[in-house]
């Protein structure tokens, strides 16, 4: 099993980016994925999360009403489109898979936010 993120960067205040978390060893539709964030200092948070069976998706609070989850499952990726986005969304967004019983984390990727 593979999760490996990419997709993040340096952004000005306002703008937009999307992340993607390719896996393998599995197929996206069949488990639960999920984004996270962390920021120096601070607890990892859910940002964004969508299920296997149909697809449904939740958000956390922090980021609700800018991002969107999405998967692909011919690609077996998973995207977070970030839309207007702030200095304090710096952070390094994690991607899960959640496995039965297990949670499969990839290495991060570092968003920041900056003029």
């Amino acid at each position: 099993v593979q999760v490996v993120e990419s997709g993040g960067g340096l952004v000005q205040p306002g703008g937009s980016l999307r992340l993607s978390c390719a896996v393998s060893g599995f197929t996206v539709s069949s488990y639960a994925m999920s984004w996270y964030r962390q920021a120096p200092g601070k607890e990892r948070e859910l940002v964004a999360s969508i299920t296997s069976v149909g697809g449904s998706t939740n958000y956390g609070d922090s980021m609700k009403g800018r991002v969107t989850i999405s998967r692909d499952n011919a690609k077996d990726t998973v995207y977070l489109q970030m839309n207007s986005l702030k200095p304090e969304d710096t952070a390094v967004y994690y991607c899960k898979a959640r496995i039965i019983r297990y949670d499969y984390w990839g290495q991060g990727t570092q968003v920041t936010v900056s003029s």
